[in-house]
């Protein structure tokens, strides 16, 4: 007991020299990651464990909280773990991606240390390496408001996480080796609510149970590869209140489309008769539809779920349409006191416009996907690192990509860094030629999705742009042959991974990183490299730069 004490206080004591508040309450979390069988389709197969389960812990915590999770790998692989939609506030070295951190090796552990600042809403954390996020390792991490600061709806008599996922039923190895080698995935297996896949007609515990007359809250995520996907409750009306942690106007929806890394709160009545109800996850966009349920128990009902299920939506216009409806609630106060529309982000002048265009091509015979006709790769110094240790050159080069993409089709795989002034206001579009949905998530922040639209993008475009309530958020969708727009301020210091969430493409190249560097290198900007950051590439063994200060 006297050890664990001393760990704690030595670990509070390192957690104030990376810049986590220590005014503010700590949560201490001890994870083992291992492998286990495990057979949510019925077929066994191994599985990634955090503690023993799948799905991983959930993470329950509070606004400011400070948060310090020791993670062990006891897998015969590198491993990191990422935070998805944590916002890192200056501190891009609890990231957990292989830009930013050297992997987790095989016998070790690594605790990460982080503060979720000014941050409420729901949010997932899943593995970053391999294909691992093919086989587990995922979770939620729920941050609640602080009890000064009201949410405007009343307290649920309940909340219920729903982590929705599609899922493939061979090992995440046998996976990553179809993709090494030229292949693609191809269609999931299957999809999950929970770990567990549901058929109609056939008994099943309930996964959550409701008293009539009462409301509840419920955090559902997409911790899948590939699908999109419908969610939807028999019967009942999903009242839409919370997205990526932003408060929004509160629609009524039949059924949501959630897009992969995608986080929704919903409040939902129990308002029908008292009996069992399915809720229902089906794919979207795929030509072959599958289908997992759940079963909500009302209390003393009586009566079985009927068999005829909610239908799903038909095409993404539908979709679409839908994203069309969510707006940013103005008088509410997200994490701190003043109402979220108080930021008025429509009238602040744009000072870059970044274009991406995602691609797919071969290189050697192997698939590869990218942007603007770059595919990155992870080189062995993770580039936050070598950027650090001011051997940037010797790694990387910066903005090999340019901002208005040049015609090619053709990519070539190498290190993809963009610079980024610090504090500039950059409009980015995301621009898909393809005949798939896409979805692209940003570390380190939240961005204004200010228009999802059919077509080419061209800066007459921005007419259309929602400059007044679009939802503040991390994860966008990009519908075939559309483009997105996203507004943002680089104002978080640190290197910060862009990726598509579609995880084959982000494993074979989707995904860049966006260089924030703070002229003043200053610790109102950035935090120090932590004490017991590993060391790797070509940065293992150097004696660290003279750190930042005031």
């Amino acid at each position: 007991m006297a050890a664990e004490v001393i760990l704690k206080l030595t670990i509070c004591f390192l957690a104030l020299m990376v810049g986590v508040q220590g005014g503010d309450p700590y949560l201490f979390f001890t994870w083992n990651v291992t492998y286990g069988t495990i057979s949510p389709l019925g077929v066994p197969q191994q599985g990634i464990l955090i503690n023993g389960q799948f799905p991983g812990p959930e993470i329950n915590a509070t606004s400011n909280n400070n948060i310090v999770v020791n993670v062990f790998n006891n897998l015969d692989e590198p491993f990191l773990l990422t935070w998805s939609g944590v916002q890192h506030r200056k501190n891009s070295w609890q990231d957990g991606v292989l830009g930013t951190n050297c992997p987790i090796a095989p016998g070790t552990n690594f605790t990460y240390k982080f503060q979720v600042k000014d941050q409420i809403g729901s949010y997932i954390y899943h593995p970053s390496t391999a294909l691992h996020r093919a086989a587990g390792g995922f979770g939620s991490l729920r941050v609640h408001s602080r009890l000064l600061i009201p949410v405007p709806y009343p307290d649920p008599a309940d909340e219920y996480t729903v982590l929705i996922g599609d899922w493939y039923a061979k090992s995440h190895k046998i996976l990553r080796g179809f993709l090494d080698s030229g292949r693609p995935l191809g269609r999931p297996d299957g999809v999950l609510i929970n770990g567990k896949a549901g058929k109609v007609g056939v008994n099943q515990e309930p996964l959550f149970t409701m008293e009539p007359g009462k409301t509840y809250k419920y955090r559902v995520c997409n911790v899948g590869l590939k699908a999109s996907l419908n969610f939807r409750i028999q019967g009942h009306k999903l009242k839409l209140v919370e997205m990526e942690g932003s408060h929004t106007v509160q629609n009524l929806y039949e059924s949501l489309d959630v897009h992969i890394g995608q986080c929704f709160s919903i409040l939902v009545a129990a308002d029908q008769d008292p009996k069992d109800y399915y809720m229902v996850a089906s794919t979207r966009f795929l030509k072959e539809v599958q289908t997992t349920t759940a079963i909500i128990r009302y209390k003393n009902g009586k009566g079985e779920a009927s068999t005829e299920l909610p239908p799903a939506p038909i095409g993404w216009a539908w979709s679409l349409n839908q994203f069309r409806t969510f707006r940013w609630n103005l008088t509410a106060s997200a994490a701190r006191p003043n109402p979220q529309g108080s930021y008025r982000y429509g009238a602040i002048n744009i000072t870059r416009t970044i274009r991406l265009v995602n691609s797919v091509s071969r290189v050697n015979g192997k698939l590869r996907y990218g942007f603007n006709g770059v595919s990155h790769t992870d080189p062995n110094t993770p580039l936050k690192l070598a950027e650090y240790f001011n051997l940037a050159d010797k790694v990387f080069k910066y903005n090999v990509i340019k901002d208005e993409p040049e015609k090619t089709t053709t990519l070539t795989i190498q290190p993809n860094v963009l610079n980024m002034t610090f504090r500039n206001f950059v409009e980015i579009i995301f621009e898909n030629h393809e005949k798939s949905l896409q979805s692209y998530h940003i570390d380190g922040y939240s961005f204004f999705a200010v228009a999802v639209e059919p077509g080419t993008w061209s800066p007459e475009k921005r007419e259309n742009y929602n400059l007044l309530d679009a939802v503040s958020r991390h994860t966008v969708q990009v519908f075939p042959k559309s483009w997105a727009a996203i507004l943002l301020t680089f104002d978080n210091a640190g290197m910060w991974n862009i990726r598509s969430e579609i995880w084959e493409r982000t494993y074979l190249g989707e995904q860049l990183y966006a260089s924030v560097l703070s002229p003043e290198k200053s610790l109102r900007d950035e935090y120090n490299i932590p004490e017991n950051t590993p060391l790797c590439g070509i940065v293992a063994g150097l004696p660290k730069p003279s750190p930042y200060t005031i």
